[in-house]
């Protein structure tokens, strides 16, 4: 991992927000030359820091269908094939391992409440799932996070 600079720090928070903002109004925004602000972006994307340019649809920002964060308790040492299956449900947008209370908490997107339930139904009768606790996002008030 390479060490980062306030320039560095103030591209990402800015292309998190917009990743097509061009690199000349980059440049303007934080009083670098173009020629800096890409050769910085090329650098964070070679390193690895920057994994990623990505889109958020209209649909994401604006809230529809149902999302929700499910926090997942193990039985055993059943946590690879659980992941595996909790993996493969296309509604299941991240999952993420965790210490403490949950094994996982695994954030869920769906159409509606109807396949939302449904949706909680299949997890809970995953093999190996001993104890889930489900918390439905209302609304978002911040997408990117700033440096």
């Amino acid at each position: 991992m390479i060490s980062l600079d306030d320039l560095d720090h103030t591209l990402i928070s800015a292309l998190r927000h917009n990743a097509r903002t061009p690199v000349s109004s980059l440049a303007a925004a934080t009083g670098a030359s173009r020629a800096t602000v890409a050769a910085r972006i090329d650098r964070l994307v070679s390193s690895g820091t920057i994994a990623a340019f990505t889109i958020r649809t209209g649909a994401e920002l604006s809230g529809s269908g149902v999302r929700a964060i499910v926090m997942i308790e193990i039985h055993g040492k059943m946590a690879d094939k659980v992941a595996a299956q909790l993996r493969g449900l296309p509604q299941v947008r991240a999952l993420h391992s965790t210490n403490g209370r949950w094994d996982f908490i695994a954030e869920l997107e769906d159409k509606d409440l109807a396949t939302f339930d449904e949706t909680l139904r299949r997890i809970r009768l995953i093999d190996g799932i001993n104890l889930t606790e489900t918390n439905i996002l209302l609304k978002t008030s911040k997408i990117s996070a700033a440096f």
